[in-house]
């Protein structure tokens, strides 16, 4: 037997919001309602990680809030240029099987998802 060698998944991407001078309205959002970041590569073999998925920007412009869905409570209020918003956090990626090996087992077969 080789030994393990997966490696680490990426970082999954965040959602962030970010103001633009350049905007008057959000009326880019009127029919778009939903985004989703990517994910992050998984890990390959010879021990390589996987990339870390790009951040999704989405710009607004001054004066908007952000509130939950749910709650309605303020998350944030972005009023100056370039100011930005982290929303939605990028998960860790998961370990691959070569975080695993122990000396009772030097090539294990499974690995760990991300969050």
């Amino acid at each position: 037997f080789g030994g393990p060698a997966g490696g680490d998944g990426g970082r999954g991407a965040s959602v962030i919001f970010e103001v633009d001078e350049g905007l008057s309205t959000l009326l880019d959002f009127r029919y778009q309602r939903q985004f989703k970041a990517q994910r992050g590569e998984g890990g390959q073999g010879s021990n390589m990680h996987g990339k870390n998925a790009e951040d999704l920007v989405l710009k607004v412009p001054p004066g908007t809030l952000i509130k939950d869905a749910e709650t309605e409570e303020v998350l944030a209020d972005l009023v100056e240029a370039g100011q930005r918003a982290v929303v939605a956090k990028g998960g860790r990626g998961g370990r691959g099987n070569s975080r695993f090996a122990t000396p009772r087992n030097p090539a294990p077969d499974f690995s760990e998802n991300g969050e």
